[in-house]
C-alpha cells in the first residue's frame, strides 16, 4: 500500500501562490503522520499546457526546495504536486493535492498603470478629503480569465461592479515607500461581466501623506498626492486580451469620507454615499471630473512576502453602560486593535461620536496616554434605513468605547469591534496549571497581534505606532513560535536594510520619519541597532530559511562594523546616545534611560554579542573568513568587557539584575565567575521581594540567567510575583495586554503620568519565550526545528503545562504532568525530524518521528 500523500507544497513564507514575485519560489511540504523519514522525493510541474517531472531526488529536504524548472515569467500559472519516499515504505506516497503559484509583475516594463488621483485645489498642510476614482469600460466578449495588480500612494479599497475586491485593510501598508511600494494581485475573474463594467477605488491618506508621527506628526512624509496604481487584465475565451489601467481617462470625485487619518480616525457622511458609485452606467453623488496623473518608477512595484492585514476576529461588548447624559459606554474585555461597526437607523442628520481608549479613569475614558492620536470616528445618518458602517482607513487600540448621539437605546448586538492585523498563521500555544500565568501568555498573544499591523510596532493606539529595532529584536524569539511571521520580518528587515544609514547605523524604528528632537538626527544605539544581527538569525533558527540570512548579512556585517569602529582598539563601545536598558522600573517616569544599569556595559556587551552571531552567521554561509574574523571579534570584546566591568569578585561594576543577566546570557564571564555572578544576581532577586527590576534588555534575559545557572526556583519566584513591578501584578489589575511600563495603572487607580504609558507593548512579554523553553519544554536545535529538544523544568508549584509548535516539518507538542511518582509526558516528534527528551531524573533519551508516551518512574527503572 502506498504511504499516504505529503501536504500540498506552499511557496516561499506565503499563505498562498498568486501573484508571487520571486521568479524561482522555494518549496515547502510536511509529511504525513506515521511516514517516518524522507528519502527521495519527486516534484511535478504542469505549465503551458505540458508536464515536466524531476524523477526521483535522493534527499530528506523538504523545507524551503529550490525551485526545480526554469523561472516563472510575468503572469505564469505553474501547477506543482510532490510525492515522497519514506524509510518506512516501500514504494512511493501518493501525489500531493496539486497547488498553484502564479507570478505578479515581474518586470517594471509589465505595468502601464500610472498613479491617477483627484485635480483640485487641496491645502497640502490641512485635513484633506479623499476622493474616489473610478472608470467606465466595456468587455466585448466572455472572461476566462481577469487579474487585478494594484497599489496606492496612500490607502486604496476598490470595487468592481460595486462589489469589493479582496478583504484587506489599510493596503498597501507601509513600506519605505521611494524604494519598496508593494502591490497586491487579486483574482477578479468572477467579478466580471460582458458588455458594461465600472471599477472604482476609495482612496485614504495613510501613512503616505496622512499626519504621522510625534508632536502632532508629519504629513507628506512621502508626497502630497493620494492616487490610485491599478491594472486590470483581462484574457478573453479566445485567448486575447484588454487591460483596463489607471491613466488620465479615468474620473475623480470627493467621496462620503469627509475626513480620515490613521491617528485621528475618521468621519463618514452617509447622506454623500450613493453605493451605486462604482456600476454602471456612470453614476454617484458630486461631479467626476478628469484626474489628475503622476508618475512612479514600476521597478519600485514588489510583490508581497507575507499576508496582508485582515480582520481576524469579531468581539461583542461584555458591557454597555448609559450615562446620565445619554451616553453609550462600551467595554468588549478585551483590549485589542481594530475598529467598531455600527448598526443603526436615525433621522437624516443625526451624528454619532465613537471615542476609544485602552482604560478607564474615574468612569471615563482615559484619553491622556493617546497623546494627539484623538482616535475619533463619526457617522453622520442619511435618514434611509438602517445603515451598518465601520471606518476604512484607520486603527484604534482600545478595550472600551464611548459612542454619543445614538438615537434609541443601544442594544451589544448592534456594536461589534472587528480585530485587524497581519493575518499570520497561528504557529505556537501554550498552557498550564497556573490561570494567572495563561492570561500572562494570552495578553502576550494579544499584544503581539495588535502591535504586528504590517509591521512589527511599539504600541497601536497613541500619535506613534513605529516599527522599532529594539522591541522587536528581543521579542522575535517569542513573536516567531506564537506565528508564522517570516514574511512580514523578512519584508521589514529589508526595510531595515534599506534605511540603513551610509556608516552602518541602523535607525531607532524603520520606516524613519522625523523624530525631533530626540530620534533626529539618527546615532547608533545598542540592542536597538543589533537588530540587523539578532533578528535574521532568530528567523534562521525558527524557519531554517538560510537565503533569509544571506540577504540580510550585508546589513548586519556594517553594523557590527560600525560598532567595531565606534569602541575602538579598547573594543568598548562607551561612547554616544544610548537607551541602556529602557524603562527599568527604577528610571524616572520622565527619563526612562536613566535605569540602574550602566548603558555603557549594556552597550558593550551587545557589541560582543552581535559579533558572535555575525561569526555565526557567517559559518552557515560558508563565509569563512569572515566567521573567524568575528569570532576573534567577539573573544575580544568579551575579554575587554571583563577587564572593565567585572571586578576581581566577579560582581559587576553596575551591581543590577540586568548587569548579570546579559553578563550570564550573553557569555561574557568566564566559566569561574559564572557561579558568584549567578549567585549574586538570585541575591539582588531575592532581596527585592522577587519583584522586577529589569527593563527592556534586561527582562527577556534575566529567567534564562537563572534558570542556566543553578537557580530556576528563583526565576519561577519572578515569573509568579504577582506584586508591583512583575508581569502578574499586570494581570492582576486586569490587564488583557502586555503594558509598556511594569506600572502603566498603578495600584491606586491611578495612570502612570509619564507621557509614555501604553497598554498594548509587547517588549516586556518577551518572557512567554521562556514559557515555551523552559516550563513547556520546547526548543529548537536545529534550524527550523529538524532537531528538538523537550526538556521541561518545573516549579513553581505549576503541575502541569502543555505546549505545541507547528514548526516548518509538522507539529511538535509536549504536554506533561507531576505525578506522585515523577513525572509523565506525552510527546510529539514532527515527521522528518529527531528529539532528545531529557525529563527530571532521567537521561537524555533519542526519539524519532511520531507520538510517544513516557513515564518518569518507567525511565528510572528501566536506567
Amino acid at each position: 500500500m502506498l504511504p499516504p500523500q505529503p501536504s500540498p507544497v506552499s511557496f516561499e513564507h506565503l499563505p498562498d501562490g498568486l501573484g508571487i514575485g520571486v521568479a524561482s519560489p522555494r518549496l515547502t511540504w510536511t509529511l504525513p503522520a506515521g511516514t517516518g523519514r524522507q528519502v527521495s522525493y519527486e516534484l511535478e510541474l504542469e505549465r503551458r499546457g505540458g508536464i515536466r517531472r524531476t524523477g526521483r531526488v535522493d534527499s530528506a529536504e523538504q523545507v524551503l526546495v529550490p525551485w526545480p524548472g526554469d523561472p516563472l515569467t510575468s503572469r505564469e500559472r505553474v501547477t506543482v504536486r510532490v510525492r515522497v519516499w519514506t524509510s518506512d515504505a516501500a514504494g512511493p506516497s501518493e501525489w500531493s493535492t496539486p497547488r498553484d503559484v502564479e507570478a505578479g509583475l515581474l518586470d517594471a516594463a509589465d505595468w502601464q498603470a500610472v498613479p491617477v488621483g483627484a485635480d483640485w485645489d487641496e491645502d497640502p498642510e490641512g485635513e484633506r478629503r479623499p476622493a474616489r476614482v473610478r472608470k467606465d469600460f466595456r468587455l466585448d466578449r466572455p472572461v476566462a480569465r481577469a487579474r487585478l495588480y494594484v497599489t496606492a500612494h496612500g490607502l486604496y479599497e476598490v470595487e468592481i461592479n460595486g462589489r469589493r475586491v479582496g478583504d484587506e485593510a489599510l493596503a498597501p501598508g507601509w513600506t519605505v515607500y521611494p524604494h519598496r511600494l508593494r502591490y497586491r494581485t487579486h483574482d477578479v475573474t468572477a467579478h466580471l461581466t460582458e458588455g458594461a463594467n465600472t471599477i472604482g477605488a476609495w482612496l485614504g491618506d495613510g501613512w503616505y501623506r496622512g499626519k504621522y508621527g510625534f508632536d502632532g506628526g508629519t504629513r507628506n512624509i512621502y508626497g502630497t498626492d493620494q492616487s490610485l496604481i491599478a491594472q486590470l487584465e483581462v484574457e478573453y475565451d479566445d485567448g486575447t486580451t484588454h487591460v483596463v489601467a489607471t491613466d488620465r481617462t479615468w474620473k475623480a470625485a470627493p467621496g462620503p469620507i469627509l475626513t480620515s487619518g490613521l491617528y485621528e480616525g475618521e468621519t463618514f457622511d452617509a447622506r454623500l454615499h450613493d453605493p451605486t458609485w462604482a456600476t454602471p452606467p456612470a453614476a454617484g453623488t458630486g461631479d467626476w471630473t478628469p484626474v489628475r496623473t503622476g508618475a512612479r518608477d514600476a521597478g519600485t512595484l514588489v510583490a508581497p512576502l507575507g499576508p496582508p492585514v485582515r480582520c481576524t476576529e469579531e468581539v461583542t461588548p461584555v458591557t454597555v453602560t448609559r450615562t446620565g447624559d445619554g451616553r453609550h459606554l462600551l467595554d468588549f474585555g478585551q483590549n485589542l486593535v481594530g475598529r467598531l461597526r455600527v448598526t443603526v437607523d436615525g433621522p437624516a442628520g443625526t451624528t454619532l461620536t465613537l471615542r476609544h481608549a485602552e482604560v478607564l479613569e474615574d468612569g471615563e475614558l482615559a484619553t491622556r496616554p493617546l497623546r494627539e492620536a484623538y482616535s475619533v470616528d463619526t457617522l453622520i445618518l442619511s435618514g434611509g434605513g438602517p445603515l451598518t458602517w465601520e471606518p476604512r482607513f484607520t486603527l484604534h487600540g482600545f478595550r472600551y468605547a464611548e459612542i454619543s448621539g445614538w438615537p434609541a437605546e443601544l442594544t451589544a448586538g448592534q456594536v461589534t469591534a472587528r480585530v485587524y492585523h497581519t493575518d499570520m498563521r497561528r504557529t505556537g500555544w501554550f498552557e498550564c496549571s497556573d490561570p494567572l500565568v495563561n492570561r500572562l501568555h494570552e495578553n502576550v498573544v494579544w499584544s503581539m497581534r495588535g502591535n504586528f499591523v504590517d509591521l512589527p510596532t511599539d504600541c497601536p493606539q497613541r500619535d506613534e505606532r513605529l516599527g522599532w529595532t529594539g522591541d522587536i529584536q528581543v521579542f522575535a524569539p517569542t513573536a516567531s513560535f506564537l506565528y508564522d511571521c517570516a514574511g512580514l520580518l523578512d519584508s521589514w528587515l529589508t526595510d531595515v536594510g534599506i534605511e540603513q544609514l551610509p556608516d552602518g547605523t541602523i535607525p531607532w524604528y524603520v520606516p524613519v520619519i522625523p523624530g525631533e528632537p530626540m530620534w533626529t538626527p539618527i546615532h547608533p544605539g545598542a540592542a536597538w541597532g543589533d537588530v540587523a544581527t539578532l533578528t535574521p538569525w532568530t528567523l534562521f533558527q525558527r524557519y531554517g530559511d538560510l537565503e533569509l540570512l544571506r540577504r540580510h548579512y550585508p546589513m548586519a556585517k556594517a553594523w557590527v562594523e560600525l560598532v567595531e569602529r565606534l569602541a575602538g582598539p579598547t573594543r568598548l563601545w562607551d561612547t554616544g546616545v544610548q537607551l541602556g536598558d529602557w524603562l527599568d522600573p527604577a528610571a524616572p517616569p520622565d527619563d526612562p534611560a536613566a535605569g540602574r544599569t550602566d548603558r555603557y556595559l549594556v552597550a558593550t556587551a551587545y557589541f560582543a554579542h552581535s559579533a558572535r552571531h555575525l561569526a555565526l552567521a557567517a559559518a552557515e554561509l560558508r563565509f569563512d573568513a569572515d566567521s573567524e574574523r568575528y569570532a576573534a571579534l567577539a573573544a575580544e570584546v568579551a575579554d575587554a568587557f571583563r577587564r572593565r566591568y567585572v571586578l576581581p569578585s566577579a560582581r559587576l561594576t553596575s551591581d543590577s539584575a540586568t548587569a548579570y543577566a546579559i553578563a550570564l546570557a550573553f557569555d561574557l564571564l568566564t566559566p569561574e565567575q559564572r557561579g558568584p555572578a549567578a549567585d549574586r544576581l538570585a541575591e539582588i532577586v531575592l532581596a527585592d521581594g522577587a519583584r522586577i527590576s529589569t527593563g527592556f534588555v534586561g527582562t527577556p534575559l534575566i529567567c534564562d540567567a537563572l534558570t542556566d545557572n543553578g537557580h530556576l526556583d528563583v526565576a519561577y519566584r519572578l515569573l509568579l510575583q504577582t506584586e508591583c513591578p512583575s508581569w502578574l501584578y499586570t494581570v492582576t489589575m486586569g490587564a488583557t495586554t502586555i503594558w509598556e511600563r511594569w506600572d502603566s495603572l498603578r495600584p491606586d487607580g491611578t495612570l502612570n503620568p509619564g507621557g509614555m504609558t501604553s497598554f498594548n507593548h509587547y517588549a516586556l512579554g518577551a518572557v512567554a519565550d521562556w514559557l515555551h523553553r523552559v516550563v513547556g519544554g520546547i526548543s529548537a536545535t536545529a534550524p527550523g526545528h529538524r532537531r528538538l529538544s523537550f526538556r521541561p523544568r518545573p516549579g513553581g508549584g505549576i503541575s502541569w503545562a502543555c505546549v505545541r509548535h507547528d514548526t516548518p516539518y509538522g507539529t511538535a507538542a509536549l504536554s506533561w504532568e507531576l505525578t506522585a511518582t515523577g513525572m509523565t509526558a506525552d510527546i510529539t516528534v514532527p515527521e522528518g525530524c529527531t528529539a532528545t527528551v531529557e525529563l527530571p531524573g532521567c537521561a537524555p533519551l533519542a526519539l524519532g518521528p511520531g507520538d510517544h508516551a513516557l513515564d518518569t518512574a518507567e525511565l528510572g527503572a528501566a536506567a
